[in-house]
């Protein structure tokens, strides 16, 4: 019979194992029976360990040492797990260890490197101190034998040798012995790389000194240096003076760079005059010159404009000069036929296709005569809103004709013709035109000329008049040799081989060319190819037209031509200028640029406080009509612009916000929706885009072809910003006889209306003693007991005023009405 016969199994009331009571006593219960639920633990028999005599050592050893629960298979998981990490720790120790002396011998083997690099530096070092010596040694030597007197051995010491220490440390060297040595001139190898460039008495006589050779000047200032430090004295460095350009504006720092000084040093000099600045900060051209003069050097004032030195003009010799044609300009009033007669001469129809008949801008032709003789025509425009044009053209020209029409006479743009013909200092000729008309009367033109100091030849002056009539032709051939003759008399010539120089007469925004500028050369010879500067902008010739429209390759003196190739388009009057250079042109056009920018920022800001307030105090009451002008040529926007400065008073204004050449576009229609501002276009038209844009956005586009209507529309528009002029109307008189202190009203006047007529809507003014005490509104108005609007001259009535009761007896009440009149420029 087994051990367990006669008991209960476990869990049916049969005894436990030993361990698992010693765990019910420790509070386990729950954990045990969890692990004997998942791994099924066969509790042995009280026998079987009997049987094995006793627990396996390896496992634990005496079972009653065993941690309580734990069988013989998970003692023996956990050893196995113990024994495996002990071997890890092991192992990572000796892995530690490995890399810690690797460690160790990397930075010996370092520290060994470095301190053998050092300690071949140090005998670098020492090699070239002992060479330095032995060779100041031996030049001494040198220079004692021979600055000693004869009667003295050479090998007489200089004074003061001895205060020089001799090296110990390498044994003197002879000659022979330094000769017979081989030197080894390669860079990098010993010392005599970095030396490599020092000329020595023997690389001298050997002829082998290679490399950079110093100058024997060099040699000497180095000599006498040496020299004055071995008898003691001080060694003082030379002082080069220097020439200092010195702009406008300069940093400290550049200022030194170009002194060469040092920087604090600059600094400091800046302190004692009492200006604190750092080295980046700017001084201006006054302050740098005190620097300057404080150290010594010279200084040279240098401008941005200097750029443009390389396209002055030189005086051309005589030899070099030759024939050239002269430049008619053909000036008058408007509609006095000056496009009608170079009509006739040039045999062309130009009137035609301006707008209203009038010239609207210059217009250059070259024509030749029967006789051969060859004449540049510019026809300026006659109305008055053209006058920088015809400035321009009175600017370039070497004869003007001036055209007055018989049935018309003298007129204000004659007038201003004659004074621009004056101011230029040009001869002048008359053509007195229309002598086909039945009223033309050319005597009557000659006498009003004299008013203006122009003496014609049949009145015994100087002045040529032709009678000429352009549509039957007659006249214009003596008008023709009038100016032959005047050119013969002027012997106009020009140097055309030279660098061109023109002025441009017209300029515009052509669709498929591009800016287009009409130049007439002065003098030299604009050819194709050629790169130059105008104004502001600058370019290369690709094209040269004519006034024919053909193309030609090259322009002479007195030739007009228009000129393809610029970047930009030119104002009308800018002086153009061929360059060697690309980049010259370009520098001159950047500074020109940067110089109108800066003149336009400053004319247009307010620097100060005061300024600024006074700019606001003024703009308070001022109006503004913005407009935004585009033109087909630059003169008729430029034209056109001066126009609308003369528009206005101190109370309204007109503004171009801008002004410009070609046709309409988005970014016009942009800033004009920006700032509110209508759109004028002088013969040119919005494209697509632009007129969808304005639409869209509500912005008016106006055209016009002539500039009258323009001008006029404008000053309506500009007239609708003037406030309404108030006008005063006294309307009656009223004496007060009698003051009435009424309960719910106050005090009314009882009064008698002496002149005109009292009204309850009309302001009033209280006199006293012919002096205005009040100005106000009637609160009431009363006959007898019945508020009335209006009481007639003759009649009693109560008044009293609104907000105001101190009246008396014996004031005077004046009563007015106020209206508004309407105001235009």
């Amino acid at each position: 019979m087994s051990d367990n016969d006669g008991k209960k199994p476990l869990g049916l009331g049969g005894s436990r194992p030993s361990n698992v009571k010693q765990s019910f006593s420790h509070g386990r219960t729950k954990n045990v029976a969890v692990e004997v639920k998942r791994k099924r633990v066969v509790v042995p028999k009280p026998g079987a360990a009997k049987a094995s005599g006793g627990a396996n050592p390896k496992l634990g050893g005496d079972p009653s040492k065993r941690p309580a629960g734990i069988s013989d298979v998970e003692l023996e998981r956990r050893m196995k797990a113990l024994a495996m990490s002990k071997a890890r720790e092991v192992e990572d120790a000796a892995k530690r260890e490995a890399e810690e002396k690797a460690r160790a011998e990397e930075r010996e083997r370092r520290r060994a490197e470095i301190e053998a690099k050092e300690a071949e530096d140090r005998a670098r070092e020492e090699r070239a101190k002992a060479k330095a010596a032995e060779e100041e040694e031996k030049r001494r030597r040198e220079e004692a034998a021979k600055n000693a007197p004869p009667e003295q051995p050479a090998a007489a010491a200089v004074p003061g040798e001895a205060a020089v220490s001799r090296p110990t440390s390498a044994p003197r060297k002879t000659d022979r012995d330094r000769d017979q040595k081989p030197r080894d001139n390669k860079p990098g190898r010993g010392d005599d790389g970095r030396r490599s460039g020092k000329l020595t008495v023997n690389d001298a006589l050997r002829g082998g000194a290679g490399g950079r050779q110093k100058s024997m000047a060099s040699m000497k200032r180095k000599q006498e240096r040496n020299r004055q430090k071995a008898m003691g004295g001080q060694v003082e460095r030379e002082k080069v003076v220097r020439d200092v350009q010195l702009p406008e504006a300069i940093t400290v720092g550049e200022l030194a760079n170009r002194m060469a000084e040092r920087v604090s040093d600059v600094v400091k000099q800046l302190m004692t005059n009492g200006i604190m600045a750092t080295q980046t900060q700017t001084i201006d051209a006054d302050t740098a010159e005190l620097v300057i003069e404080e150290f010594g050097h010279r200084v040279v004032r240098v401008s941005d404009a200097d750029v443009e030195q390389v396209i002055e003009q030189t005086e051309d010799k005589p030899a070099d000069l030759k024939p050239r044609a002269p430049i008619i300009t053909v000036m008058g009033h408007v509609d006095h036929g000056k496009t009608s007669i170079l009509d006739a001469i040039r045999n062309a129809r130009v009137t035609a296709g301006e707008a209203g008949g009038i010239t609207q801008h210059i217009g250059a032709y070259q024509v030749t005569t029967k006789g051969g003789q060859v004449l540049s025509f510019l026809d300026t425009p006659g109305h008055a809103a053209f006058t920088s044009m015809r400035s321009r053209g009175a600017q370039v020209t070497d004869i003007v004709v001036l055209v007055v029409a018989a049935d018309d006479a003298v007129m204000p743009q004659t007038i201003e013709a004659i004074n621009h013909a004056k101011a230029a200092k040009v001869p002048m000729i008359v053509a007195i035109n229309k002598m086909d008309k039945p009223s033309a009367n050319p005597d009557k033109v000659r006498t009003d000329l004299l008013q203006h100091e122009v003496i014609v030849e049949k009145l015994s002056g100087d002045v040529q008049d032709v009678e000429v009539s352009a549509q039957t032709g007659a006249g214009l051939e003596e008008l023709l040799e009038a100016i032959s003759l005047q050119a013969e008399i002027l012997e106009l010539k020009a140097n055309p081989d030279r660098a061109a120089m023109g002025a441009v007469i017209e300029a515009q925004l052509d669709v498929g060319r591009g800016p287009v500028a009409t130049v007439l050369v002065q003098n030299g010879t604009l050819r194709q190819g050629d790169i130059f500067v105008v104004g502001e902008q600058w370019g290369k010739v690709r094209a040269l037209i004519d006034d024919k429209g053909d193309r030609v390759k090259e322009a002479g003196p007195s030739v007009p031509v228009e000129v393809l190739g610029l970047n930009g388009t030119p104002e009308a009057g800018d002086v153009l200028n061929v360059t060697e250079t690309e980049a010259q042109a370009r520098e001159i056009a950047d500074y020109r640029a940067q110089s109108a920018k800066d003149k336009r920022a400053a004319l247009g800001a307010a620097t100060t406080l005061e300024q600024l307030m006074a700019n606001a105090k003024a703009n308070e009451s001022l109006s503004e009509l913005p407009i935004v002008v585009k033109a087909d040529v630059q003169g008729s926007a430029e034209a056109i612009v001066q126009a609308m400065e003369k528009i206005g008073n101190e109370e309204v204004r007109v503004r171009v916000l801008h002004s410009g050449v070609g046709a309409i576009t988005e970014t016009d229609i942009g800033l004009a929706e920006a700032s509110g501002a209508p759109v004028f276009g002088f013969n040119v038209r919005a494209n697509a885009s632009a007129r969808n844009t304005a639409n869209q956005k509500g912005v008016e586009i106006r055209y016009y072809s002539v500039i009258y209507d323009l001008v006029d529309d404008v000053k309506a528009a500009a007239s609708g910003l003037l406030s309404a002029e108030i006008r005063e109307k006294f309307i009656g008189y009223a004496n007060i006889k009698e003051v009435f202190k009424v309960t719910g009203v106050g005090k009314v006047a009882g009064c008698l209306v002496t002149e005109g007529v009292a009204r309850r809507s009309a302001g009033v003014r209280l006199l006293r003693d012919n002096v205005v005490i009040h100005e106000g509104t009637l609160k009431t108005l009363k006959r007898f007991k019945d508020e009335v609007s209006e009481v007639q001259s003759g009649q009693e009535c109560g008044m009293a005023f609104e907000n105001y009761e101190d009246v008396r007896e014996g004031d005077v009440i004046e009563i007015f009405e106020r209206e508004e009149v309407e105001r235009t420029l």
